[in-house]
């Protein structure tokens, strides 16, 4: 397939970059239907002239539906979409980012989805059904799986399905509430993702800001203590990448400490560490619940972060060392091949 696929680059490099154009049109329809041709060039940071013809090819090929509330992809073109998964690793160049990413950041598996979260939203869906595809395959029997708060999370909720393993799994959040939307908050996505799998959940019921004297005091409680002990046997740790000052600033920091971060050189976030480009801790949050060396010592660590923005925290995560995966996108791959270059 792969030698297919470099003739076919070779003698008919146009008709490939068409075909993948075609399909991420196709796909994005899929992720954000039913769409009208303006939301759906706003959405791929294009025009709607660029788009009409396009569109209207697809139409005519039975792929799409075009009605009055929008744009829809047909059966037929759902199945064009299934049918031509096993191949876009391979016919775009993912396949070969991967194996790339996997030497430059020594992490066994990684994932690259198409396109740039940070210019099409509709990127993170395919982060989250990349990432819940992985999930299914790792997942066993009794596991205990720690589940953190963010979009990126939120977005492999979104593509889980009912499977017999999961009847006996607890997913279970690994700290408390951000000052975030409720729908983003790891309690919430654990409850989610129990519900769409048939598994049980468990929840955490503690502020992720607190003063010493009160984590301590939290700490002392039985329910608290229970939901503790359960992190420290997780087998799987389903997590995000954060930019440091982006997380930062969710978390209510003052102005005051922002600047701090800054200096100290902080990028990254995970588990309430604070990562420099070296993968330094250089501030650390204390709160109530999975710690960075619980991470270290869970079997499977799923890692999500896409868009180039994510590239540096991608890369200063990866130097702890404790990652056995990692989903992303082109947009983030191709940013932190470029600076290693």
């Amino acid at each position: 397939m792969r030698r297919l696929v470099e003739l076919q680059q070779k003698l008919l490099p146009d008709l490939v970059q068409v075909l993948r154009e075609r399909y991420m049109l196709l796909r994005s329809i899929g992720h954000l239907q039913p769409i009208g041709r303006r939301g759906l060039a706003q959405a791929m940071g294009t025009t709607e002239r660029i788009l009409r013809a396009e569109v209207e090819l697809l139409k005519d090929s039975g792929l799409l539906h075009v009605s009055a509330a929008g744009m829809n992809v047909s059966a037929e073109g759902q199945q064009v979409l299934d049918e031509m998964e096993p191949l876009v690793g391979e016919l775009f160049g993912l396949t070969d980012l991967a194996e790339q990413l996997q030497r430059l950041l020594g992490i066994p598996e990684v994932v690259v989805v198409q396109g740039n979260a940070d210019q099409s939203p509709w990127v993170k869906e395919e982060l989250g059904r990349a990432a819940a595809r992985v999930l299914k395959q790792i997942v066993q029997e009794n596991d205990i799986v720690a589940v953190t708060g963010g979009s990126s999370v939120a977005s492999l909720a979104h593509h889980l399905s009912p499977a017999p393993v999961f009847k006996t799994v607890q997913f279970v959040p690994a700290r408390g509430g951000l000052s975030e939307r409720a729908e983003l908050q790891a309690n919430t996505l654990a409850s989610q993702m129990a519900a769409r799998t048939g598994a049980s959940y468990h929840l955490l019921h503690v502020p992720d800001r607190l003063q010493p004297e009160a984590l301590q005091t939290l700490k002392k409680e039985q329910q608290v203590q229970e939901v503790l002990e359960l992190l420290r046997q997780a087998r799987i740790v389903l997590h995000g990448i954060g930019d440091a000052i982006s997380m930062a600033k969710r978390r209510n920091h003052s102005e005051e400490e922002i600047v701090g971060l800054q200096e100290k050189g902080a990028v990254s976030e995970a588990f309430g560490y604070y990562f420099n480009e070296a993968g330094e801790t250089v501030h650390y949050m204390p709160t109530i619940g999975l710690q960075l060396e619980d991470v270290k010592k869970a079997e499977s660590v799923l890692s999500i972060a896409g868009g180039e923005s994510k590239a540096k925290a991608i890369l200063s995560f990866a130097k702890q060392s404790c990652q056995n995966v990692l989903v992303t996108d082109e947009g983030a791959a191709r940013s932190l091949l470029s600076t290693r270059l």
